[in-house]
């Protein structure tokens, strides 16, 4: 009987972890292109977009979904060997017969109870999932903070933040399911004890099981839906994320002018301390870190006036996620300046706008890179759009 209840447990859960996957998925399509800053430590790293956080966080899923569907497997077994599992009383031809009505397996070897190894998986993977959603709760916690505010919980007209202030919008749900995912984990520890038994079998897994199955069971249940709910309606400001791009003045490019100067030549770590004593200046005396690049003696000999800005740009991202959100066809296009490489978003509208804004006029080659089944209308699109803005001969190949 216990078998049946957490297998059919386990099918609840299962459908409520691919709704939530179909609600994140459609999240990460709708804001692959959301540009945020991106955080490690609490403080800003470099440019990602909104639509990657959500991927990951279906990615997670879809691997939480594959660890349910083997706890399943691993619960769904019974047992009637007798007292100690040596079929002293009964044929085990029967039990494979009950086994199979009641659609479980029966299990290889037993004593007179199912090992409990595997109500400790069943548990283990379901704190997991607890944990997982108190970590995609955590992060909208923090995105809701009044100093980012670039996320946060719907807020009804006639809801209250706080009984006592008026201004406040707390993620209360959010909260909640961060404070419910400790209990599951608690009741996971609970059922590892479990798996040490007396000899063929005591009871003192029993009383616990009474407590922690149903209990863990309904909570994950209750948060996977409360959670699902909650990005379904998530609010969110692109503006806000954009001043907090720009809160650092330009910092956030620091290892893009790294790189670039490490690819002309550069020590590594010679250029390492030419970036940072620029940025220590933009942390510490709030001064222009753009402009201290430029006149930095050490670097400004290395590029043309211009170059370094064409770097830093926030939108160049964007084509760099596009394999993370579809393994299907898609087209990378590479500009070739006079001096650098820029790559530009596949789509064709977002492409004519990019170089339109940035006055490409010194196109002089373009590589594509496309899966087998990119059609000609679309690269000679792109060529037409390139010649635009280029009076110069136009070289072009594919790959």
């Amino acid at each position: 009987a216990l078998a049946l209840m957490m297998k059919k447990s386990s099918e609840i859960i299962l459908e409520d972890l691919k709704k939530l996957s179909e609600v994140l998925l459609k999240k990460a399509k709708e804001h692959k292109y959301t540009l945020c800053i991106g955080r490690t430590h609490g403080i800003h790293a470099e440019p990602m977009t909104l639509g990657l956080k959500f991927i990951l966080w279906f990615d997670e899923t879809e691997r939480n979904i594959k660890r349910i569907e083997r706890a399943k497997e691993t619960i769904s077994v019974g047992k009637l060997s007798g007292a100690v599992g040596t079929y002293s009383n009964i044929n085990p031809k029967i039990e494979e017969l009950v086994c199979k009505k009641l659609g479980l397996k029966a299990d290889k070897i037993s004593t007179q109870i199912i090992q409990r190894d595997r109500h400790a998986e069943y548990l283990t993977s379901l704190s997991i999932v607890a944990s997982s959603l108190e970590k995609f709760a955590t992060e909208i916690r923090n995105l809701q903070r009044t100093d980012l505010r670039e996320a946060e919980e719907y807020f009804s007209e006639k809801q209250k933040g706080s009984s006592a202030m008026p201004h406040k919008r707390n993620p209360i749900t959010c909260e909640r399911i961060s404070g419910l995912a400790r209990l599951v984990r608690a009741n996971a520890l609970a059922s590892l004890e479990n798996i040490t038994l007396w000899h063929e079998r005591d009871i003192s897994h029993s009383s616990v099981e009474r407590v922690i199955l149903p209990d863990s069971t309904i909570t994950v249940d209750y948060c996977l839906n409360k959670f699902t709910e909650i990005v379904d309606k998530l609010l969110i400001y692109p503006q806000n994320m954009k001043n907090n791009l720009k809160k650092t003045g330009g910092l956030i490019f620091s290892q893009r002018i790294l790189i670039s100067l490490v690819s002309k030549g550069i020590s590594r770590n010679d250029a390492y301390l030419w970036v940072q004593r620029n940025a220590m200046k933009r942390w510490l005396n709030n001064e222009d870190f753009k402009e201290n690049i430029h006149k930095d003696e050490d670097i400004k000999k290395y590029f043309i006036d211009k170059s370094i800005p064409k770097k830093c740009k926030i939108e160049i991202i964007e084509n760099k996620l596009k394999p993370i959100f579809s393994r299907e066809a898609y087209v990378f296009i590479s500009i070739l300046m006079e001096h650098e490489v820029i790559d530009i978003l596949p789509d064709i509208l977002v492409f004519y706008k990019e170089i339109r804004d940035n006055e490409y006029n010194n196109i002089i080659r373009v590589r594509i890179i496309a899966a087998d089944n990119i059609d000609n209308e679309t690269i000679e699109d792109i060529i037409k759009t390139v010649k635009c803005f280029s009076n110069k001969e136009i070289v072009y190949s594919t790959e």
